[in-house]
């Protein structure tokens, strides 16, 4: 009879643990354990990151996971936290959402400039580094008849949207009220947003498993492309040159000489061919791999954080002078928009009175260019002082940065709930609560909204503030 201890062996058999086996066991053990953490740890000094370290300024061409990261982990994850009613005693009644398309190729002009970029790397950029060999043997696969159509990547954003909130907003968004009509589609004329609101239904049918219903929705570029449609923003702001000079100057500053100045040596082309164009091109091109393929591309490497800072001022001064607050009209040309909203939710809120709510939910597909307009005319994102090509460097902190505010498939959300105490109105933008300005509850009274925005509500005539006298059209500059 033996009279030691019983173990497993170390190949997994049951014998005698003897003090010399126990000790050689330990060893391996030792060995093996250490010789993984040296292996783990050198992968993860080898491998590279999957995010760009500058994908937090991409601007409009960033992710939305950029805005909400905890999507990376969970896609369909709901913070109820967020998204509870004002009090116990509220119902929601309706819904309007404002949405941007989701993910999309590049357009036409910007495919041409990542083609002349490419195109001057592969024939005069030198050196030795591997990331330069990478971007010479990296193949040029955009083509100009990509013009900005959605991706793949851009469906999967508006069906995972879609689920989302029918998750956030079950008595708003379900699938008896979808099979009832009482869910509004409307959208851009644009074949990105119309595929934008065909994916957002199609993960409510996803969701609901649907499968005998066709989808269905209205274009209406009078709301979500009311750019196009006012005169004295197109012939003001859009055909102006001069109506974007703080970018034009911004081109040439000093900070954009140093971003081309850095690529210039890290390629070794001469500076004069980096022009500004080609600068933004590099940082398109990065942004648009990381966005449609989830590639932390070898572009990325021709610009650092500092660099990248300078490219989403400069792509933030546009949109600041271009959609923002730069000239007045850009703010007002989203007049029918603004009335728009406010009168569905003054329609429920009637409906609810004297009865039951038609529609619970009015879900609406359209650009960045919608969005950023209709936040400044609501006073959203205004810092202190304006954006200008030479107060970049106090500008760090500022309120108005496009890579938070209008990724791919930004979205504003109005909930309007029935209280005890009247009409309440709750504000998202990117699924988290917003605070209407000069207003400290997170949900207050609709009336209150009302009489805060009661200048436009009583003003705010589309036609007055872009009709464009016949005598004024050859004085365009502000």
């Amino acid at each position: 009879m033996h009279t030691g201890e019983q173990s497993t062996g170390i190949f997994g058999g049951t014998g005698i643990a003897h003090p010399e086996m126990k000790i050689t066991y330990f060893l391996i053990n030792f060995l093996i354990t250490a010789s993984s953490v040296m292996v783990g740890l050198s992968f993860s000094k080898l491998a590279r990151p999957t995010i760009p370290a500058i994908a937090h300024y991409f601007g409009t061409k960033g992710r939305y996971e950029e805005v909400n990261p905890h999507l990376l982990d969970d896609i369909l994850f709901v913070n109820r936290t967020l998204v509870v009613p004002p009090s116990p005693d509220c119902r929601a009644i309706h819904m309007v959402s404002v949405i941007r398309h989701g993910t999309r190729y590049p357009t036409t002009k910007n495919v041409k400039k990542i083609a002349r970029l490419f195109d001057l790397v592969v024939s005069d950029a030198s050196g030795s580094a591997s990331w330069l060999n990478n971007i010479k043997t990296w193949k040029m696969w955009y083509t100009e008849d990509m013009d900005g159509r959605l991706v793949d990547k851009g469906r999967d954003d508006h069906r995972h949207l879609a689920m989302r909130l029918a998750q956030s907003f079950p008595t708003l968004i379900s699938e008896d009220l979808l099979r009832a009509n009482r869910i509004e589609f409307i959208t851009s004329s644009k074949h990105r947003c119309i595929d934008s609101v065909k994916a957002f239904q199609e993960g409510l049918h996803r969701l609901w498993d649907v499968q005998d219903m066709d989808y269905k929705h209205y274009v209406d570029d009078s709301l979500m492309r009311f750019f196009d449609h006012c005169e004295r923003f197109v012939e003001g702001v859009e055909k102006n040159k001069t109506a974007l000079k703080e970018v034009e100057r911004f081109k040439s500053s000093a900070e954009m000489d140093a971003v081309r100045k850095k690529i210039s040596n890290r390629l070794q082309i001469p500076y004069n061919q980096i022009t500004p164009d080609m600068a933004e091109a590099v940082f398109f091109l990065c942004s648009y791999e990381f966005a449609i393929k989830s590639e932390n591309s070898p572009w990325c490497d021709l610009l650092d954080e500092s660099d990248a800072q300078v490219l989403e001022y400069k792509s933030d001064l546009k949109q600041y002078w271009k959609r923002g607050y730069g000239h007045d009209i850009n703010r007002k040309s989203s007049c029918p928009l603004f009335h728009d909203i406010f009168k569905r939710l003054d329609k429920a809120a009637n409906d609810y009175r004297f009865g039951e709510v038609k529609k619970t939910a009015t879900i609406q597909v359209g650009h960045g260019e919608t969005l950023l307009p209709l936040l400044s005319l609501l006073a959203f994102f205004k810092d202190e002082n304006p954006l200008t090509a030479e107060n970049f460097s106090s500008q760090h902190n500022r309120m108005f940065r496009s890579s938070q505010i209008v990724p791919y498939a930004a979205n504003l959300v109005f909930v309007l709930y029935e209280c005890s105490d009247r009409l309440r109105v709750q504000l998202f933008l990117n699924e988290k609560p917003m605070t209407f300005p000069s207003m400290n509850h997170s949900a207050p009274l609709y009336e209150t909204v009302r009489k805060h925005y009661s200048k436009l509500l009583h003003g705010c005539d589309f036609n007055k503030e872009c009709d464009v006298p016949q005598s004024n059209l050859r004085n365009t500059e502000f």
